[in-house]
């Protein structure tokens, strides 16, 4: 298959990149005793979990459906958890899950004795520190309902568990910010701590990211297992997938109105969701800091604000021309959408010999499909 004769859009995602982050992984895990599960909330493209499989202990999940993904197609250990089950999500995990961690004492009550005997039990804690860059993402927001805040715990509740999670990290690329965070939970959970089997401090650390001290990460992870006695988790996403794909587009147009915005097919509302929601603008390959031609990159949904960014261009930019949109891996085919009946991006991923493997293609009849299958008669 030739690259350059794909139709866009399409992710592509490279696995020599991919391989060179679970590399850094590995080296974590050697160096720290911490086990790795990776967050399908992030990414869930199981057509390439053969590459990761080797690399990490399992997955975790966020929804029932993610449960039953993980346990099928990656295998290793199955965390499952949810902001909020119902009966009928615990009864059709429970069986194919390792652990089963709940985000409220009153759920925890209300199900477990559905968990006890299949699964490890776990809940969900809210240490009240965290370190994100926006609110939207913070775990810790006032009136925050993720996880059980300290001064509501019952502790009696933690003699009959056998492990927690917390999860207050988002992005954290500060390996002193996360250990200041380590502190925090040891002063304020340790005595629980001490009693459980396993701790889970979730995702968000972002140990690929370049330059990052992983030893001293090992270090502080060890550090923490050791003083209480557990098993330590985390749940990496980003810190996987990060700068291993490209979102592949075209120019379709190009207008003008006080500024030129080329208009690709693609969009952030329907195919890179969080562009626009935490306004963080793409980064295009072809682009250049000194280039003298700007271009607003501007998506081809009905949104007035939808564009993928505001970037320059050593050469103008011409009508079929392909961009390459890059870090498009987290968040983004986990929320693909079929909004204004755009064309869904096609999945590629390009093996370290060169040879482009297809992972998934869209068609006309996924979109219908998706609305309805019968008619109202």
């Amino acid at each position: 298959m030739n690259k350059n004769n794909l139709k866009t859009p399409y992710f592509m995602i490279d696995e020599k990149k991919l391989v060179a982050n679970l590399e850094v992984a590995k080296r974590l895990k050697e160096l720290s005793g911490v086990k790795l599960v990776l967050a399908l909330k992030c990414f869930s493209t199981w057509g390439i979990f053969s590459i990761i499989k080797p690399y990490l202990d399992g997955t975790t999940s966020s929804g029932p459906y993610e449960v039953k993904l993980g346990n099928e197609t990656f295998g290793g250990e199955t965390h499952a958890y949810s902001v909020g089950y119902s009966e009928d999500d615990v009864k059709e995990v429970v069986d194919i899950c390792d652990k089963m961690i709940f985000n409220s004492q009153s759920q925890l009550a209300a199900y477990r004795h559905l968990v006890e005997g299949k699964a490890s039990i776990g809940l969900r804690l809210n240490p009240g520190v965290s370190y994100a860059g926006q609110d939207l993402a913070n775990p810790a927001r006032e009136f925050s309902r993720l996880g059980v805040q300290a001064d509501h715990l019952a502790p009696q509740v933690l003699e009959s568990i056998n492990g927690v999670m917390f999860h207050m990290n988002c992005e954290n690329k500060d390996v002193d910010a996360f250990s200041s965070l380590l502190e925090a939970i040891s002063d304020k959970f340790g005595a629980y701590l001490d009693k459980l089997e396993w701790v889970s401090l979730g995702g968000g650390v972002f140990f690929t990211w370049p330059d990052y001290d992983v030893e001293k990460l090992a270090l502080v992870l060890k550090t923490f297992s050791e003083r209480h006695g557990v098993q330590l988790y985390l749940e990496p996403g980003e810190a996987i997938i990060t700068k291993t794909a490209d979102l592949v587009v075209s120019v379709v147009d190009i207008v003008e109105n006080g500024k030129k915005t080329a208009i690709v097919d693609s969009a952030t509302e329907a195919h890179r969701l969080d562009t626009l929601i935490y306004n963080e603008p793409a980064s295009v390959l072809e682009s250049s800091e000194n280039g003298k031609y700007n271009y607003v990159i501007g998506s081809c949904s009905c949104l007035a604000g939808d564009q993928f960014c505001e970037t320059q261009f050593e050469q103008p930019l011409e009508i079929g021309q392909k961009l390459h949109l890059l870090d498009s891996a987290g968040y983004t085919m986990v929320k693909l959408n079929w909004f204004n009946g755009l064309k869904m991006p096609s999945i590629y991923c390009e093996r370290a010999n060169g040879q482009i493997e297809k992972m998934n293609e869209f068609s006309y009849n996924d979109f219908k499909r998706s609305l309805s299958q019968w008619t109202v008669s």
